[in-house]
């Protein structure tokens, strides 16, 4: 499946490609699988989740610290199968949003555990508010770094250090 969003998009692949891929009939598929939302859904649910896997590591520098992950999660965003996969997460979640939920859900766990830890680092360091909201911090991450996957665009730097001097000013100790 990853393969085929990669080299084709997601409105590209077709159950008849999928079952042909597979080895096995249409039948076969619509018998484990209502669409190819769903198997979308579950290849994503059992395999590894573009954006889940940046590891960035946490320096005395938050704003480094910032532009380093923004910079890791574009770049593995940019890539085409990250696009297809974006675009498609999209998709699934509008054909079953339940299942949305959770691959959204998923996809956010480790962006939000990162800038938890990061937010608490600051704040121990006297670099960020005690009432900052690491999730709502968080949120932004995420939101910005889906849209310009969904466009198919790295974040330039420009926009790294213009998303990261203005979340610094609003979250400053």
């Amino acid at each position: 499946m990853r393969r085929a969003l990669a080299a084709d998009g997601y409105e590209a692949v077709t159950i008849e490609g999928l079952a042909e891929s597979a080895e096995v009939s249409k039948q076969t598929i619509y018998r484990w699988w209502p669409s190819k939302a769903a198997i979308l859904g579950e290849a994503l649910l059992e395999g590894s989740v573009p954006g889940a896997d940046v590891a960035v590591p946490m320096t005395a520098d938050l704003g480094a610290d910032l532009r380093a992950w923004f910079s890791a999660m574009s770049a593995g965003l940019a890539r085409p199968e990250g696009v297809a996969l974006a675009r498609a997460l999209i998709e699934v979640t509008a054909a079953d949003p339940e299942l949305g939920l959770i691959l959204n859900e998923r996809l956010a766990a480790p962006i939000r555990e990162w800038v938890a830890e990061r937010v608490s680092r600051g704040r121990a360091d006297g670099d960020v508010r005690a009432d900052v909201d690491a999730a709502a911090i968080a949120d932004q991450f995420i939101a910005m770094a889906s849209y310009f996957a969904l466009i198919g665009q790295p974040l330039s730097a420009e926009r790294v250090e213009e998303t990261v001097v203005r979340l610094l000013r609003g979250i400053a100790g």
